[in-house]
């Protein structure tokens, strides 16, 4: 667990700090507690923390106080909790969804993952997990989620994860993805980081995509019907969450091996419909 080696540290800043208190709501309901700073910046919001398990939940708020997460923390055991005393406290501003050692490419726990995003749209749902497999990482992404933080990461990585997913970003750790990449390369494998996202029709419309083709173009060299091609282009921008041709291009434009050299680097396409 990442927060496991900060506890004992964490528990001297509390008394090191002046400026830092942490609060418990007085109620007979196990696993709710509220942890906040005395920050004027993030009084009007909170994250949410969702996390079955008492003591690693506790700890959890505390140390993202510690460490600058600049709003209230609000931690629960689930989200029936959360709903009971959801008038007491302000907005969510993210939700940080801790799993532990549940995979994410499980079905009951994609479902849940996936529900969660689906009720709480627009606000983030990041992702906390023991697992740092890029399977584990893409299904997880594929639910819908703004960020995926892998336990073995430190406690400020964790925090700018989630002021980034705030931000409208998606934060995924590369040492999991470069990790996966080199393991394909020495095996002889063509490296298909995105293989769990995508399917193989996908991935060559997706290259033909980061070169400027027209749909036309695509229609023919992969002979498929212009219609079906554009299907697929819809299909890819939900699920990078992109809103047009040139951002799907450049949010893959690293995660795709392509062949041929220069001239296959990501064109500028015209704006076209889909």
């Amino acid at each position: 667990m990442l927060w496991w080696g900060c506890t004992m540290h964490s528990l001297t800043r509390i008394h090191e700090n002046a400026a830092l208190e942490v609060h418990r709501l007085s109620s007979s309901r196990p696993g709710k507690a509220t942890s906040e700073t005395h920050n004027n910046t993030a009084a009007g919001s909170a994250l949410l923390l969702l996390d079955s398990r008492t003591l690693d939940r506790e700890c959890l708020s505390q140390c993202l106080v510690l460490h600058g997460m600049g709003m209230q923390v609000l931690a629960y055991g689930s989200i029936d909790e959360w709903r009971k005393d959801k008038e007491l406290h302000p907005p969510i501003a993210a939700i940080l969804l801790n799993i532990g050692g549940r995979k994410a490419v499980d079905t009951s726990n994609a479902a849940e993952i996936s529900d969660l995003v689906r009720e709480f749209d627009p606000t983030p749902v990041v992702l906390l997990s023991d697992w740092d497999e890029l399977p584990q990482i893409l299904r997880a992404l594929e639910c819908g989620v703004r960020g995926y933080i892998p336990s073995s990461i430190g406690f400020d990585v964790c925090v700018q994860a989630v002021n980034l997913a705030r931000a409208g970003g998606i934060f995924v750790p590369a040492s999991s993805v470069l990790t996966t990449r080199m393991e394909m390369v020495a095996g002889g494998e063509v490296p298909r980081p995105m293989a769990g996202m995508f399917t193989q029709r996908q991935e060559e419309v997706i290259h033909a995509l980061r070169r400027g083709k027209a749909n036309k173009i695509i229609a023919y060299e992969l002979n498929l019907r212009e219609s079906t091609v554009k299907v697929h282009i819809r299909n890819i921008m939900k699920k990078l969450k992109a809103t047009n041709r040139t951002e799907v291009a450049y949010k893959l434009s690293d995660m795709f091996v392509v062949e041929g050299g220069a001239g296959d680097k990501p064109g500028l396409p015209q704006p076209r419909s889909c």
